[in-house]
Order: structure tokens, then C-alpha cells, then sequence
């Protein structure tokens, strides 16, 4: 089965995969660049952008950018946005991933649409106030969502305020690697799994036109992508495998840990945003599992829920300063995140981007995946 071109709104692409976007600094230019130059979608994360660009931003004395202004940092952005459309020459599409939650949302939002980025994905909350920020830019706008109903009051909040609806949704289940749209129990149930949840939501965006719904959360290979895909569809997006390649923004100890990790390492914690959270067991999650409070105080004012560091003292540390720990390289201090399958990449090793969508379009085998066993 040859996989079909992926269609949002104005874009169109020749290879049905967005690559997720992963912050404090996994997907940034070099990564999101070198997807769509193959033709794909890349997507660079809003998050922390004044630890890619630190000249540009107001630090404190550990390196921390200081204030919301900085964490998410407007010219540092557009530098990332603009070197990744370099990188692609053309091909593709350039995205922009920006957490509903983050402190000066609208504000980067507009950022992003101001730099020319194709599309914006956001989760991690409701982004019931987006077509409002990037009115009059020519960008797609594609919502992340855990449910039908999620998506029913997306679609009507935006028609009603803003005559618009999205040019497509990602559904995406609870087995994807950073903050999850469930309760922590639901996680868990059969119920809430990404292909038990898909055709509500296919029904769903009929509803409003037809939206493309592509899926996200635990899909893994190109077998995953066609089963999907003849379900309904329009596309996946992946972020875990993308982080095992060497076009992959994040620092070769966060790749290191990424492929040592046991399944049995890979646990879901509660995060100051409001949700669990997926990461890596290392040095800093084994104090905080045994009763160790890690916050060191609220410097970056990075997501609203966290009231100015409140729910980061109560969790026990500040996802800003632990991201950004991790893209800096500090193994001991960083929190390292990573989808629910991500144990399987041990077996691919350290690729290419190129490679890797070969795999995922069926053009080469697929060294994470167990072989066949045929009868003796």
C-alpha cells in the first residue's frame, strides 16, 4: 500500500506523517527541517526557545532565561522557524507546536504565524482563542484533542466567535510521550485507547465538514499507519522515533537515554501543567519517586497552571527547568521525555531522518519490530 499525500487546509505534503513537536529542544530547525525537506511535516516546539537562542534572552546566573518573555522568546522563534524552512528547501511543511497552557500564549501564537510558520498544532489544553491571535496570516490551525466532545466544543466555540473551523485535528491517545489529555487512572482503560477512541471522533468532524483527523499516541510503524489510515485517517503524527535520529535537535546523552530505556523505566508522573506526564526513570525522577522536592523557585513563569511555581513546589520541580536541564545535557538533573513504546528503539540505533520515513513508508524493514516466527 502506497500511503496517500496528507491535505490541511492549504497545505499538501506527499507523506501522510507529522513529526510531533518536542520541547525544551528535541524538535527544533535541524529536526523539523530535515522532515519536511523529505516531504513531511516538521514541527518545532514553541516551548523554551531562549535556550536555543541564549544571546538573544535575559538569564539568570545557572542559565535560565528569566520570565515568560525570554523562556518563550518571540525572535528566537523565528529564527528557528526560518532556518528549518532553509533546511527543508522548500519540501514539506514547516509547523509549530505551542502548548495551550504556556504563559503569553496568544502572544506566541501570533509569533509563530508572523514567521511564516505553515501550520500551528496545539494541546496540552483546549486552544478555544487561536483564530484570534493569527487573524489575517495565511497558517493552518490544527487542535489537539483527547476526545469527540473535545472536539465538538473546539468546533463551536471557534465557529460561533471566529467564523472558522480547523483545517484539521490531531486525536491523540494516551500513550504518546509528554503530557497526556486523561486522568491518570484513564490512561490506563481500554476505553480511552487511541483505536477505540477514532471513530467518535471520525463521526465527529464529519459533523463540521469533513476535518481531516490524524492520529497521534502510541503509533509506531508503517503497518500502525496503514491500519489507521484505512480506518479513516488522514495522517499520524510521531514524535518518540524521530528522536533516535542524528538530525534530532536534542544533545546525544538525551538520545543515550532515550535508547538504554527499559519498558519498565518509562512512567507517568504528575506534571505542574495539570496532566500526567510521560518520561524516563533517571537520577532526578528516582529522588522525586522516593520524596525529594526538587524545585528551586519559579524563574521562567512557563505555563499558567503553575501559578508562578505553586503546583511546581507541590509536584516536587518546574518542567521548565528540567526540559531545559536535559537539553543542556545534565543527565542527573534533566527529566527526559519519551512515548510509551519508546523501549523498542534500542533495536533501530541512532538514523537518519531519511532512513527512518523509509521505514515508516514501508520502503525499507523495520529493525523495531519483532521478526516472524514461522512454524518449524
Amino acid at each position: 500500500m502506497s500511503l496517500p499525500k496528507l491535505r490541511i487546509g492549504h497545505i499538501e505534503v506527499d507523506i501522510p506523517i507529522i513529526q510531533g513537536g518536542m520541547g525544551v529542544g528535541i524538535s527544533w530547525e535541524n529536526l523539523a527541517g530535515a522532515v519536511a525537506r523529505e516531504g513531511a511535516v516538521g514541527v518545532v516546539s514553541a516551548v523554551g526557545t531562549g535556550y536555543r537562542h541564549p544571546d538573544l534572552v535575559k538569564r539568570d546566573r545557572f542559565g535560565r532565561p528569566i520570565n515568560s518573555e525570554n523562556t518563550h522568546n518571540a525572535e528566537a522563534l523565528k529564527r528557528i522557524i526560518r532556518d528549518a524552512k532553509e533546511i527543508s528547501g522548500g519540501n514539506g511543511a514547516i509547523g509549530v507546536n505551542i502548548l495551550a497552557a504556556i504563559t503569553d500564549y496568544g502572544r506566541v501564537a501570533r509569533d509563530a504565524a508572523q514567521a511564516g510558520a505553515d501550520l500551528i498544532i496545539s494541546g496540552a489544553g483546549l486552544p478555544l482563542s487561536l483564530p484570534q491571535y493569527v487573524e489575517g496570516y495565511k497558517v493552518a490551525l490544527v487542535p489537539i484533542v483527547s476526545s469527540a466532545r473535545a472536539l465538538r466544543l473546539i468546533c463551536k466555540t471557534w465557529k460561533r466567535k471566529y467564523n472558522r473551523l480547523p483545517d484539521a485535528v490531531i486525536l491523540e491517545g494516551p500513550k504518546s510521550g509528554g503530557h497526556q489529555g486523561f486522568k491518570y487512572e484513564d490512561c490506563f482503560k481500554e476505553e480511552y485507547q487511541l483505536e477505540n477512541l477514532l471513530p467518535s471522533v471520525l463521526e465527529e468532524a464529519k459533523r463540521w465538514g469533513d476535518i481531516p483527523v490524524i492520529v497521534a499516541g502510541g503509533v509506531w510503524s508503517y503497518e500502525d499507519i496503514k491500519w489507521y489510515i484505512e480506518r479513516g485517517a488522514a495522517g499520524v503524527q510521531m514524535a518518540t522515533r524521530f528522536v533516535a535520529t542524528h538530525e534530532c535537535d536534542a544533545p546525544l546523552i538525551y538520545k543515550e537515554v532515550v535508547l538504554n530505556a527499559k519498558e519498565e523505566d518509562i512512567i507517568l508522573l504528575k506534571s505542574p501543567v495539570g496532566y500526567p506526564l510521560r518520561v524516563i526513570k533517571t537520577p532526578f525522577i528516582e529522588r522525586l519517586l522516593a520524596g525529594v522536592n526538587g524545585w528551586n523557585g519559579c524563574v521562567s513563569n512557563c505555563v499558567t497552571p503553575c501559578k508562578r511555581g505553586e503546583e511546581a513546589k507541590k509536584v516536587g520541580f518546574c518542567i521548565a527547568d528540567r526540559l531545559g536541564a536535559a537539553w543542556l545535557g545534565n543527565y542527573e538533573e534533566g527529566i527526559f521525555i519519551i512515548g510509551a513504546n519508546g523501549h523498542r528503539l534500542k533495536r533501530q540505533g541512532i538514523i537518519s531522518v531519511k532512513e527512518l520515513l523509509e521505514i515508516l513508508t514501508g520502503k525499507r524493514p523495520d529493525p523495531t519490530l519483532e521478526p516472524v516466527k514461522l512454524p518449524k
